[in-house]
């Protein structure tokens, strides 16, 4: 059997004699093409196969993903907690710095940028926001007609679906 690539070759020679070719006896070219369609359709089958067998395949590692990311949290969730208990158990004690034969413990101050909190209910001068544009606005005027030197509407992507 031919390769799907081989095949779309063949397909692509056969238009391209009846459009250079005047004489082409129309029973030779129509058994042709349906030798050639029924080729390919025979190998679109077996892409589906394949496709949905790694479809599924694909399906049962996500599943197994989520389980593991489920037990990673449970562990993450497990150590913060006793972090927390550690940390608060050190506070209420007055030891915060000290070690053992395997560790060393201390309470210090967290690095980085200061935290900020933005007051609510005040306003913010323009000053200190940033401008972002309104792409929902953008596209709508697009789709409306408008010629914005900015902004075009780009064609939209196709995909294959097999049912």
């Amino acid at each position: 059997m031919s390769t799907l690539y081989e095949i779309t070759g063949d397909y692509l020679r056969l238009l391209e004699m009846l459009e250079e070719e005047e004489n082409i006896d129309p029973k030779a070219f129509a058994d042709t093409l349906e030798g050639i369609e029924g080729e390919f359709e025979i190998k679109a089958d077996n892409y589906a196969r394949i496709i949905k067998e790694l479809q599924a395949e694909s399906e049962k590692y996500a599943a197994e993903v989520g389980r593991m990311q489920k037990r990673m949290e449970t562990l993450a969730n497990n150590e913060k907690r006793l972090k927390q208990h550690l940390y608060e158990s050190m506070k209420v004690i007055g030891k915060l710095k000290f070690k053992t034969d395997l560790f060393s413990f201390g309470i210090q101050k967290n690095g980085g940028l200061q935290p900020m909190e933005i007051l609510p209910d005040v306003a913010i001068p323009d000053e200190y926001c940033r401008k972002e544009p309104d792409n929902m606005k953008i596209r709508e005027a697009l789709k409306n007609g408008a010629e914005l030197p900015f902004a075009v509407l780009k064609d939209r992507g196709d995909h294959l679906v097999i049912r």
